[in-house]
């Protein structure tokens, strides 16, 4: 994910249009590593978001919703002392580093104008967030790093902040056409060309590389056997292409996608990979890391946030299907009960032939036709009145544990499918309040412990998520087993559709129809979402079902969002995210 120094340069210039001179008028850390400053600028307000994480540092102004935690980190609660009200004075980055600097125009304690900065260094692992004082001074920083993490440059506060020091290799930029001839001469034979550009050259991205080598000789990685005077001379006017499109300012954000999904990003069109990824453009620097990071972001997030709790979940899960396994095989060995109670019979009718001691009955089988001789194993040490009633003994018992574990085992298949549906809803939980809901519903059907909540799991639970359909019909979809009851049998009239995928875990979808039949576009809508909020997300066309609410009924002692419906009809529909924003936004 090439965020390298190229790309920034032209990010840089973008917010420098863009924030300079906005008025900084809140401060929020809703994750660990990642900040946002609610901005007041000339056009209208915005949200600059800044994130010093491993893989996903980058400034850029974002439309991204985020739920803050309960309390606020200390390193939030310093930054809102220190940066609420003050204003950007300036967008620098500096000698074309991976790093931006947010120049601060604010007042100190006494109503004295002073000048702050707050350093987004993307430096992978040594990526940070740091609030420098008007005198050069560290006041804070997001990952403090002391010197037993780094002899070289400890970042604590009260020590006097440094830049990173440079790295040792020419920057492209600032190179002359005839030291990047001469470098390229100077080469050793036996390298690939884009790796000799990565390691000569500082501010250039692997992505790039590779792409500047493509455009010169049409192969990615060409190693210098190949070299020749012409190849020479075509990368070179390569590299002087990029370095006259970066001095007029040439750059635009272009994402690259697999379908519709992003797999990478760059300031200029990427041919390398031919047809397999397309190019599309984006209006801006910030639209485009919104759009990249956002979406990945925020499923690592909930995945860090959910892993105790699915992992509980599928523990449970686990057992219960292993233990429905051992009663299904029970169940298979009673059905074989009918057995003992012949030989038991048998034995009852020839006890006259037999005398404590013997190992073996053989008489003849008068249950079976032609009344053939078997042979039935008998216990030496029983008498035969012992051994009869031994037999009676397991039939009776294999007889009572088919009636108990005919309901174990439906007990259990319901259990397991409740299980299933809730690793579900797992994975499509989009914050902190998803998962509490979450955890109440399995306290309520004796999953957890039932133990004291916290602030934010007492709070009301949200409504269902609302879209409407192009036709202008509200759909209702339920974000819990829970909240799916609770849609299906007290929020929909008896004559809404409900919509449900079939024979597979997934939200109830409700199409708020009013006394009226909703037209054929609306229904394709309300099962494309049905599908995109199931366990089938993503997996072709399938079939969902919908009837009228009124014909949807719960059994008695079901739990939650377990449903038995009738007189429904069957429609294929398909997964559809840019549609569920579209409507959703309605």
């Amino acid at each position: 994910m090439p965020l390298d120094a190229v790309f920034l340069t032209g990010l840089t210039r973008e917010l420098s249009a863009r924030i300079t001179g906005a008025k900084i008028d809140k401060v929020q850390q809703p994750e660990r590593d990642l900040l946002l400053l609610s901005l007041r600028m000339p056009g209208g307000s915005g949200k600059l978001l800044l994130h010093g994480g491993v893989g996903s540092a980058r400034v850029h102004l974002t439309e991204g919703r985020f739920e803050n935690p309960a309390e606020p980190p200390m390193f939030c609660m310093l930054l809102r002392k220190h940066l609420t009200g003050a204003r950007i004075a300036r967008v620098e980055q500096p000698h074309d580093e991976r790093m931006l600097i947010l120049h601060l125009d604010t007042r100190d304690e006494l109503g004295t104008p002073v000048q702050k900065q707050l350093v987004t260094e993307m430096l992978g692992r040594q990526s940070n967030i740091i609030l420098v004082g008007p005198d050069g001074v560290i006041l804070d920083c997001m990952r403090r790093v002391d010197t037993a993490m780094s002899e070289t440059r400890p970042i604590l506060p009260g020590m006097r902040y440094r830049l990173p020091p440079r790295q040792d290799k020419p920057a492209l930029f600032d190179t002359a056409p005839e030291t990047r001839a001469a470098l390229l001469d100077a080469a050793e034979p036996g390298a690939a060309l884009d790796q000799w550009l990565l390691h000569t050259f500082s501010g250039l991205s692997p992505l790039l590389c590779r792409e500047l080598c493509y455009r010169a000789f049409g192969d990615a990685s060409p190693r210098f056997e190949t070299m020749t005077s012409e190849r020479r001379a075509a990368l070179l006017a390569q590299l002087d292409a990029l370095v006259a499109r970066v001095a007029a300012g040439e750059l635009e954000p272009v994402l690259l996608l697999d379908g519709e999904k992003p797999k990478d990003f760059s300031f200029l069109p990427i041919r390398q990979y031919g047809g397999a990824l397309t190019c599309s453009v984006r209006e801006s620097f910030s639209a485009l890391l919104d759009e990249f990071y956002l979406r990945r972001d925020r499923a690592e997030a909930m995945r860090r946030r959910s892993q105790a709790l699915t992992r509980t979940v599928r523990t449970t899960r686990d057992r219960t299907a292993k233990k429905l396994a051992l009663q299904r095989e029970e169940l298979r060995r009673s059905a074989d009960r009918e057995t003992l109670r012949r030989k038991a019979d048998l034995i009852t009718a020839n006890l006259y032939r037999m005398k404590k001691g013997d190992c073996v009955l053989c008489a003849e089988d008068f249950y079976a036709d032609g009344c053939p001789e078997v042979e039935i194993p008998l216990d030496p040490l029983k008498t035969p009145q012992q051994n009869a009633a031994a037999l009676y003994k397991r039939y009776q018992k294999a007889k009572t544990a088919e009636r108990h574990l005919t309901g174990l085992i439906a007990e259990a298949e319901q259990s397991l499918r409740y299980l299933d549906s809730v690793l579900d809803e797992l994975q499509r939980a989009g914050s902190e309040q998803d998962l509490a809901e979450i955890r109440n519903e399995l306290r309520a059907a004796g999953y957890l412990r039932r133990e004291k909540a916290s602030k934010r799991e007492k709070s009301q639970p949200r409504a269902p998520l609302r879209f409407v359909s192009d036709s202008g019909y509200e759909i209702l979809v339920g974000r819990s087993n829970t909240q799916n009851d609770e849609l299906t049998h007290r929020i929909a009239r008896r004559t809404d559709i409900w919509l449900h995928v079939q024979k597979i875990h997934g939200s109830h979808v409700i199409i708020r129809a009013r006394d009226s039949t909703p037209d054929e576009q609306t229904l394709a809508q309300a099962a494309s979402l049905a599908v995109y909020f199931s366990q089938a997300r993503g997996g072709g066309k399938t079939p969902v079902d919908y009837t009228m609410a009124r014909c949807v009924r719960k059994p008695s002692g079901a739990l939650p969002g377990m449903v038995l419906y009738t007189e429904y009809q069957t429609i294929l529909a398909e997964s559809d995210e840019p549609l569920a924003h579209r409507l959703q936004k309605r």
